[in-house]
């Protein structure tokens, strides 16, 4: 596939953000913004599918209606005719391929959604880690616009695997500092429930984090003996008895 000198200088910018090291919403945002640019678009959002809540969520968008995106969110994605078609494919695929135009135009959502924001051909990629779909791409024309053809299709599905790659690891990023958000909340209610010290809120927090009692003593500047006292102390406080339940302890605190 020969690419213009233009086409190229994007796709080559948009492998830079790929492997930039991007949140999920900036590295969409900032790939969505120079898709629209190389497949001669004007709309773009992008989603990740919620397996416990099976629905669409995390919205990122490009020149579409916050109002009707929310819509299509409390709405349109339960009664879609085309996304979940679309999204089984794990391949860059155009509307058009799955349903003939005149009976699209036909649909709710196409004329009470879509056509809102004047939004009438699309092309859409599902980004898949194992069997979970991880984010994807969703690019539309306007009206007055032609249809996408095989090789602009071919070029989204070039970029695929690098925007796949991109969002797992921006993903498992975010997941990896929530669960330390989310751990370092549920270490203070529980200090603030059992009146820990400062220094056994410390203490608490580096057992959390996997030091022995040595490390935490060379962390601290304190003796081997003196992290023990404060151990005991935690641990009665605590209603625990040692260090397996005092992950449990805190978490269901």
């Amino acid at each position: 596939m020969n690419l213009t000198t233009k086409e190229t200088d994007l796709v080559f910018s948009i492998m830079a953000d790929l492997s930039y090291g991007y949140g999920s919403n900036e590295l969409r945002r900032r790939v969505g913004l120079k898709l629209l640019d190389l497949l001669g678009a004007q709309y773009f959002a992008s989603y990740v599918w919620n397996n416990a809540q099976n629905a669409f969520c995390d919205r990122v968008s490009i020149n579409m209606s916050d109002d009707n995106l929310g819509a299509y969110e409390q709405y349109f994605q339960y009664c879609d005719p085309i996304t979940p078609v679309l999204q089984r494919r794990r391949k860059a695929t155009s509307v058009s391929e799955i349903m003939p135009r005149s009976r699209f135009e036909r649909t709710e959502f196409f004329n009470d959604f879509l056509a809102n924001d004047g939004l009438h051909f699309g092309v859409n990629f599902y980004a898949y880690s194992g069997g979970t779909n991880i984010g994807d791409l969703r690019i539309w024309r306007g009206k007055n616009k032609e249809d996408f053809s095989h090789r602009e299709l071919e070029i989204l599905d070039a970029i695929g695997p690098g925007f796949t790659n991109a969002m797992r690891s921006a993903l498992a990023r975010e997941t990896t500092a929530q669960g330390k958000v989310d751990l370092v909340s549920a270490l203070e209610q529980a200090a603030t429930g059992a009146m820990l010290t400062a220094r056994e809120k410390e203490i608490c927090a580096a057992v959390l984090a996997g030091l022995s009692d040595q490390q935490i003593a060379a962390r601290y500047g304190i003796s081997f003996t003196t992290v023990r006292s404060h151990l005991k102390h935690i641990y009665g406080k605590l209603g625990i008895s040692g260090r397996t339940q005092l992950l449990s302890r805190v978490i269901t605190h």
